[in-house]
């Protein structure tokens, strides 16, 4: 004897469900106002642009591949409930996830990261008075081996910046070189972090060959001090400090003129807890040129920072 039970697909998610946290956290009808002026060209299949920004939220939350991403909107039952699929509606097809990346693309990912960040600042979670800076590097999808032959078989004697693009799949990815001897072929992301909650503030990708004190322009905080390690020290990171009006408390090279080593030790103390933010990166990137990428590291920061909000305490209201 079979016993028939009715549910809802709200009921099978756990009030305590961090996705559920999540919608609390964040009010997205910002964010659905924004999404309303991506264009509508191309099949949609059905499903509404909010929805399918949820699931890439969801991707990016869990760390899936598009394959991966649709077998577990299939099967997770709180993956359906956070993106708004019904129980036994059926849920969208991998191949459409790269058009709808595409739809959205990073200049308006990067208004919806300042509408998440707006709101933080609004509630008290993100100060700019005190920021972290530092740099990491990530990987390109590719071995060199290929570009190397082709690069030989053309009379080429050596594989360096100036000759990757002619043979390169990235043609936007560069050689980077952190102290003497580590090399990469990829990317570089710079990222500023509020120092009251550990949240990210910015965030930017460039070629790898851009070095920190470059890249630091494109993630300066507005206001307040930023605390950088040795590679922040010199000229263009001294300048885009002035431009903003920012204090930079960089750690000086130990041949620099002023040096002071227990004030470097102190900053580095105070840098330390912050390092985190990389901490379980993957550095290996997913996708081609830096357009993508960024678009992928707006979402990583975005999940970075909703998943942080789940352990800070509320903030303190000032009567």
């Amino acid at each position: 004897m079979y016993q028939l039970e009715i549910v809802s697909l709200d009921q099978l998610v756990s009030e305590s469900h961090n996705y559920r946290k999540f919608l609390k956290l964040w009010d997205l009808k910002p964010v659905h106002k924004m999404l309303k002026k991506v264009k509508k060209e191309g099949p949609h299949e059905g499903y509404t642009i909010e929805r399918l920004f949820l699931c890439l939220l969801v991707q990016f939350m869990e760390d899936l591949s598009d394959r991966e991403l649709e077998r577990f909107l299939k099967e997770n039952t709180a993956a359906k409930w956070f993106c708004g699929f019904g129980l036994t509606e059926n849920t969208p097809d991998y191949s459409l996830f790269s058009r709808v990346r595409s739809r959205i693309g990073t200049h308006l990912l990067s208004k919806i990261f300042d509408e998440l960040r707006r709101q933080l600042k609004a509630n008290g979670y993100m100060s700019e008075v005190f920021t972290f800076v530092d740099a990491a590097h990530l990987i390109a999808k590719a071995t060199l081996w290929d570009e190397r032959d082709k690069a030989i078989a053309q009379k080429y004697e050596k594989l360096n910046n100036e000759i990757l693009p002619k043979f390169a799949n990235d043609k936007q990815a560069r050689i980077g070189c952190k102290g003497a001897n580590k090399y990469w072929y990829g990317y570089k992301k710079h990222v500023s972090v509020d120092m009251q909650s550990g949240l990210i503030n910015k965030v930017a990708v460039n070629p790898a060959n851009v070095t920190d004190a470059k890249g630091f322009i494109h993630v300066c905080p507005n206001t307040g001090a930023a605390y950088a390690d040795k590679g922040y020290c010199v000229k263009p990171a001294i300048m885009a400090a002035k431009t903003k009006g920012i204090h930079l408390a960089a750690i000086k090279k130990n041949n620099m003129k002023g040096k002071n080593f227990d004030l470097d030790r102190y900053y580095s103390k105070l840098r330390a807890p912050y390092e985190r933010v990389f901490s379980k990166d993957n550095k290996r990137v997913r996708y081609i040129g830096i357009a993508k990428n960024q678009f992928a590291e707006f979402f990583k920061a975005i999940c970075f920072n909703l998943k942080r909000l789940l352990v800070l305490p509320p903030p303190m209201k000032i009567a």
